[in-house]
């Protein structure tokens, strides 16, 4: 890996890393911000992904999230959103291609030789945080729209792996969204069945752990009635005993104003988790 950004911030340094992913087959960067106590220690981790079109820099620049990450003493890690690189499929909509990678791992050709965030998020990229940063083995899961179904989908798929999960205006329920049918179905294939996997709101039917989730959404995001509906994951929590906190915030809308309002107290929800 080779560092390419290093700015200080509240005591600690934000940094950008370049590698080469093996799982992807391009070149991939990442943000870690280092608190001042990993100076001194281990640290735990707050893994961010973010939303459709981003890059790692949208999280690093526009959450405020290094101000409260050094006051709870975490490292966050803010990955790409898709794999990147001029052989890498593309299309001409911003929700699908780079930028839109679904954290899911893509079966249909074109996408299949590069789209498969989902072990990249869950497998390559902690090993090689883990590997090269002082962190303890406590890992929280957060994100942003397409981000916050990419945290809900990992953490509901991997039991046990991660201590503490949040999200900012999910898409919760792909499988029955527009945005969702487009991608599951470039991505997937038409079997609509299979898409079923990476559908938090199917997922929280079967989990075998009861992880609480922590969600907020704005009522005034233009996506909210087509794209996101929370109410489905509510319905999906309540039928199957799952601990949820929706927390549904009057005036805001989707906008990285909205997730810089409350990232505080998503921080503060993870670092009581992943500190106890």
């Amino acid at each position: 890996m080779e560092r390419v950004e290093r700015r200080a911030s509240f005591g600690g340094w934000q940094e950008v890393w370049e590698h080469r992913s093996e799982v992807l087959d391009c070149t991939m960067r990442f943000g870690v911000y280092l608190p001042p106590q990993a100076a001194s220690g281990p640290c735990p981790v707050l893994y961010w992904l973010s939303g459709l079109t981003c890059s790692e820099q949208n999280f690093l620049t526009k959450a405020g999230a290094q101000r409260y990450a050094a006051e709870h003493g975490l490292i966050l890690v803010a990955p790409d959103t898709s794999p990147r690189g001029d052989d890498v499929a593309d299309d001409e909509g911003w929700d699908l291609g780079k930028g839109a990678g679904f954290y899911i791992n893509a079966t249909e050709a074109p996408w299949s030789a590069h789209y498969r965030m989902y072990d990249y998020v869950c497998d390559e990229l902690p090993a090689l945080v883990e590997g090269q940063f002082p962190t303890t083995r406590a890992r929280g899961v957060s994100g942003h729209s397409m981000g916050g179904h990419g945290a809900l989908i990992v953490a509901l798929k991997n039991p046990g792996r991660y201590r503490s999960v949040s999200a900012f205006a999910p898409i919760v329920a792909p499988t029955a969204v527009p945005w969702g049918h487009k991608a599951f179905a470039a991505y997937l294939g038409p079997d609509e069945g299979s898409w079923r996997a990476w559908d938090s709101c199917a997922l929280i039917a079967d989990a075998s752990e009861r992880l609480p989730l922590l969600i907020d959404q704005g009522t005034a995001d233009g996506f909210l009635d087509e794209q996101l509906q929370p109410e489905r994951i509510e319905a999906a929590c309540q039928d199957a005993g799952h601990p949820l906190l929706l927390n549904r915030r009057p005036s805001y809308d989707h906008s990285y104003y909205f997730v810089a309002s409350f990232i505080g107290a998503h921080i503060a929800h993870h670092a009581a988790a992943l500190k106890s």
